[in-house]
């Protein structure tokens, strides 16, 4: 006869999946990378992301009405020169954007951001 394991789930603080959670926002972090070099599993971090996600989007009034937001002037395209031309859509609401392709590091870094 096989001797029987008991399965332990492991507990983890607050602490250390903040640490953990921290690590993998860094730009360009893998998560597996991350929850390996902690020994977790990696689905178990992605399942953190997705609590603290849904907990973030709770802890913010979200309020159908425009709210102006004011920006840099990073460039605005010349005549003839090209832009990063984006139309995001969210039901009714609709957004077009137009980003000077000489920021185009600070588009990728602003959707990285927006698709978190």
């Amino acid at each position: 006869m096989a001797s029987e394991q008991t399965a332990r789930r492991r507990r983890y603080s607050k602490e250390m999946k903040a640490q953990v959670l921290a690590e993998c926002e860094v730009p360009g972090a893998s998560v597996a990378k991350v929850a390996m070099s902690h020994g977790i599993n990696a689905n178990v971090v992605h399942g953190w992301r997705k609590l603290a996600r849904g907990a973030s989007e709770v802890a913010v009034a979200r309020s159908p009405e425009f709210i102006p937001v004011a920006l840099e002037s990073a460039g605005v395209p010349r005549v003839g020169e090209q832009g990063i031309e984006v139309e995001l859509r969210r039901g009714a609401v609709m957004m077009k954007l137009t980003w000077p392709l000489s920021a185009a590091a600070d588009f990728a870094a602003w959707t990285r951001e927006l698709l978190r």
